[in-house]
């Protein structure tokens, strides 16, 4: 097994590993302590990343702990040369709204502006979710999913002070292929995440974009009574998938579609 490690010690929940690689393609991803263990051990493992096919990588670290940062050639011959930092986490949250304190994760690269203030990216995924589901799913899958290689729309990667949420969020609405929507009792009663829910059916009702609904803590019929049209869709629910395999999933279909 090929493979290269930092321990990073204990840190905090919601600071940004930030890995620039060089060289081949690589499996980047967090890993607690527990967790190192069994990798080196080859046992089963559960992890934060995926498969890098561009640099940099930015991994949000998902709680506090003792974390280890892994870059593994996934058995393939090669090599890959990479450096890491740690960039602070988001601010605390004022009056529910998200902000990022990271410039250098809400700035578009030189590469990318074509004109000051103007931003032209766009995005494989947008993350719809409640700020209570955080910590447990959309952190984690924004890693995930930003760590297999996909362009995502998470609130920490973009928003920052200053910034008007609607219009970011618009912005992100209308760039974004598709929008995965983290369904729960938390979403229901949150006026943002409605606000976005809106704009993502609006825009699949057009054909323009698919909605990928996951459930999380929550029953059919809940659903049912908060939207019959979001039940009938196929989803994956936490309670019978990890958050790697539905990250995985994702990425698979993102990528197949092309």
């Amino acid at each position: 097994m090929k493979f290269s490690y930092y321990d990073l010690g204990n840190r905090s929940g919601g600071e940004i590993v930030e890995v620039t690689l060089s060289g081949n393609a690589a499996n980047v991803f967090l890993v607690d302590s527990s967790n190192f263990s069994s990798y080196k051990s080859g046992r089963r493992y559960t992890y934060y990343g995926g498969n890098a096919r561009r640099s940099p990588v930015r991994l949000p670290i998902p709680r506090s702990g003792h974390w280890y940062l892994v870059i593994d050639l996934g058995g393939y011959s090669g090599s890959v040369r990479h450096s890491m930092r740690i960039l602070p986490g988001p601010l605390q949250p004022l009056r529910d709204i998200p902000l990022s304190s990271v410039p250098s994760l809400v700035q578009p690269s030189r590469d990318d502006m074509s004109a000051p203030g103007q931003d032209d990216r766009e995005f494989d995924v947008f993350i719809s979710h409640a700020s209570e589901d955080k910590d447990a799913v959309a952190r984690p899958l924004a890693a995930a999913l930003q760590g297999g290689g996909l362009r995502v729309w998470y609130d920490e990667f973009e928003l920052r002070i200053g910034d008007s949420l609607r219009r970011k969020i618009d912005k992100g609405l209308a760039s974004s292929r598709f929008g995965v929507v983290i369904l729960s009792k938390s979403f229901f009663d949150k006026g943002w995440p409605n606000y976005e829910l809106d704009g993502l059916v609006t825009r699949a009702v057009g054909g323009e974009q698919v909605i990928l609904p996951i459930w999380h803590d929550i029953t059919k019929q809940e659903l049912i009574n908060y939207s019959p049209s979001l039940a009938d869709k196929v989803a994956r629910s936490t309670a019978t998938h990890t958050i790697e395999e539905i990250a995985a999933e994702i990425i698979e279909v993102i990528k197949n579609v092309g």
